[in-house]
């Protein structure tokens, strides 16, 4: 009787839910795997401590699932909580997910070329930077859904069009890009720094933006080599199990990369290879590592959408042609930038690689959440914030955004002695205001939206907070 062979006890892998949020794994996406997969949901509001506990209880060692935007923080601190719970992807791998302004940060301390952004969360410099700048420009919603199928991304052509929309939007902070004239854009998907899949989505005829949503057209043929280097290099960046990022084909023939997260829309079979990769990265060589071929999404894309949308588990053996089979075989290639490649060597090119396990953290909260962080210090946001080469800030393709000397902490005592400042709120009037809106969200108002303060206090007319206004702006002149 043939000796059963000794595997070496498995990861306990739990799938990370959260209520009201679309689940991109299930436990399918999983299959073969010989334990118990947990399933932990975050329920919102104030369940980060049973959440916490409930991951202890099950004994979970890798925990699976992408984080949205309005959670990110406080799984920041959950994972702190749990430091021998490892997440899929990592917290800083979901750093880009959570923003299109961490996406700019990711991108300028690796040297990403991307269109020249500016980011303002002060209003009044904000307003300043329009009035001098050149158009036209994007105004985008930095904060909020991931997917905005182009609804909050907006091309203004004035300065008046510009201070019109923020004033409508109220977007903060204030996300300033130039425009840049695109043929076109792609997504690339990735799975362990190799592309799994890219198609091309291109304007229609007269319009500049590319979603489908919108009007776009989408196909998967003949992306370039050089295009997916880029992903494959962002990716690592970002030292990402599973990744995807659009890359917009300037019309002056650069790429620049528009988007990037772990969280984005993706056929099962796509899902199913991400799950392939993962049995295998964790289970120590116990599951084969899948074979996925270069460009095999230009013949999966001759497929209807509705079929590609319930394909599953599918895999791709490793053909070894005869002399003939050779032949044929070398008759289908790419043309590069390097010249002519047969495609099953230009396959060798991109290996699916493991990903690092790390430990420490590269976008600590307490350095990198500008968007909290403000309403606790006034932080004027600079480039040098990033540990970047000074001679990279001027670059072209650089972002860049306003001057910083200091930090300085604003303090319940500040705002106070800021109220009571403007005739009319004494120490009682300044109180109420104070217990209904905590420093973030009181400086968040006066930043964006002061008429909130009026419909919170019927007292607080027009005329006072006019007075209110221009006394907040002399403070901050002060700082």
């Amino acid at each position: 009787m043939a000796k059963k062979t000794k595997h070496a006890k498995l990861p306990r892998l739990g799938m990370l839910y959260l209520d009201h949020v679309l689940r991109f794994f299930d436990k399918s996406n999983f299959r073969g795997w010989p334990d118990k997969i947990e399933t932990v949901v975050y329920h919102w509001k104030n369940d980060k401590d049973r959440f916490v506990k409930e991951v202890r209880r099950k004994k979970i060692d890798i925990l699976i699932g992408n984080i949205p935007a309005t959670a990110y923080e406080t799984f920041r601190e959950i994972a702190r909580e749990l430091p021998h719970v490892q997440f899929i992807p990592s917290m800083d791998t979901q750093f880009s997910n959570k923003s299109k302004e961490n996406v700019t940060r990711f991108a300028w301390k690796y040297d990403i070329p991307i269109p020249k952004t500016y980011i303002y969360y002060d209003k009044q410099k904000a307003e300043k930077f329009i009035d001098k700048t050149e158009f036209p420009k994007i105004i985008k919603k930095s904060y909020g859904p991931s997917n905005y199928g182009g609804y909050f991304v907006h091309k203004v052509d004035s300065a008046q069009e510009a201070h019109n929309l923020l004033a409508q939007k109220k977007y903060h902070p204030a996300y300033f890009q130039d425009f840049v004239p695109m043929s076109a854009d792609v997504r690339v998907m990735l799975i362990g720094h190799k592309p799994v899949c890219a198609f091309w989505r291109r304007p229609p005829e007269g319009e500049w933006l590319t979603n489908t949503s919108q009007g776009g057209s989408m196909d998967y043929m003949d992306v370039p080599k050089e295009l997916l280097d880029l992903a494959v290099q962002v990716s690592k960046n970002a030292n990402a199990e599973y990744w995807a990022c659009d890359i917009a084909v300037g019309e002056d023939g650069k790429y620049r990369i528009l988007e990037c997260a772990t969280a984005f829309a993706a056929f099962p079979y796509i899902r199913d290879w991400i799950g392939q990769y993962l049995m295998w990265k964790f289970s120590d060589g116990r599951f084969p590592l899948p074979h996925i071929p270069l460009y095999n999404w230009e013949e999966l894309g001759k497929m209807d959408a509705s079929v590609l949308r319930t394909l599953r588990y599918i895999t791709f053996g490793r053909y070894t042609p005869s002399y003939d089979g050779a032949y044929f075989l070398d008759k289908k290639s790419k043309q590069t930038e390097e010249g002519e490649i047969y495609l099953h060597e230009l396959d060798a090119l991109y290996p699916i690689l493991c990903t690092e396990d790390r430990t420490s953290e590269e976008w600590p909260s307490e350095v990198w959440n500008f968007q909290d962080n403000y309403g606790r210090t006034i932080r004027k946001v600079h480039a040098k914030s990033n540990p970047r080469p000074l001679e990279a800030i001027a670059s072209d393709e650089t972002a860049q955004s306003e001057e910083v000397e200091e930090t300085i902490l604003l303090s319940e005592e500040n705002l106070e002695r800021l109220l009571t400042s403007v005739d009319g709120i004494g120490k009682k009037k300044s109180a109420k205001i104070l217990k209904k809106f905590d420093t973030l969200a009181l400086v968040h108002a006066l930043e964006t939206e002061p008429e909130r303060l009026s419909e919170a206090f019927s007292w607080l007319k027009s005329k006072m907070l006019k007075k209110l206004m221009k006394q907040w702006d002399a403070f901050k002149e002060t700082l």
